[in-house]
């Protein structure tokens, strides 16, 4: 499903910028990787203040239409870098469509550094896939197709998070670009 060209040019990415800001502080050496950096729009804009900012995502075709340098083809399940590779991690609106986000999450806690910092940003649907009508009808033609969890504070804590290495700082709400969650964890 996530392989589409379609798909692969359908994500935004700027602005999410200001939150990563935000909630991670980048700064000029930190390693920092995005989990569904999609063509690396975000990625691209984080490199301006940390350099050694990477990027993964599933999909093959929005990787070789990337914008930037340091994205590659990859499953958030299986991340192909060292342990403790990165200071900090940030994910906007992927974690829910990975069907095992625990492991996922597990991968996350792996590669980062202790005490390294993971933003995670997800929608605040009242019913999943309520905010992703339009671009699932759109790409699949099916508006229950995309997003596999729907995904709160409480569930994410209480559900995915234990056993994974990390813990829980903060959550809030916001509502710009659209209502959402914001997430961070820390690598105990």
């Amino acid at each position: 499903m996530y392989q589409s060209t379609l798909y692969a040019f359908f994500k935004f990415g700027p602005s999410f910028f200001e939150l990563v800001k935000k909630y991670l502080f980048p700064s000029r050496e930190d390693r920092i990787l995005e989990i569904g950096c999609n063509r690396g729009v975000l990625v691209k804009e984080i490199q301006g203040i940390a350099p050694k900012t990477y990027g993964m995502d599933i999909n093959k075709k929005a990787i070789a239409a990337g914008v930037t340098k340091n994205i590659f083809v990859m499953d958030a399940t299986k991340l192909d870098f060292p342990d403790e590779s990165f200071d900090k991690i940030y994910s906007t609106h992927t974690i829910e469509h990975i069907p095992d986000l625990t492991k996922a999450l597990k991968e996350m806690a792996r590669v980062l550094k202790k005490g390294g910092r993971a933003l995670l940003l997800y929608p605040a649907e009242p019913i999943r896939g309520l905010f992703c009508l339009l671009s699932a009808l759109l790409l699949w033609q099916n508006p229950l197709r995309l997003h596999v969890h729907r995904l709160s504070p409480e569930r994410l804590t209480r559900e995915f998070i234990p056993g994974t290495g990390l813990k829980h700082i903060k959550s809030e709400f916001s509502v710009f670009p659209g209502p959402q969650f914001v997430t961070l964890l820390e690598k105990v």
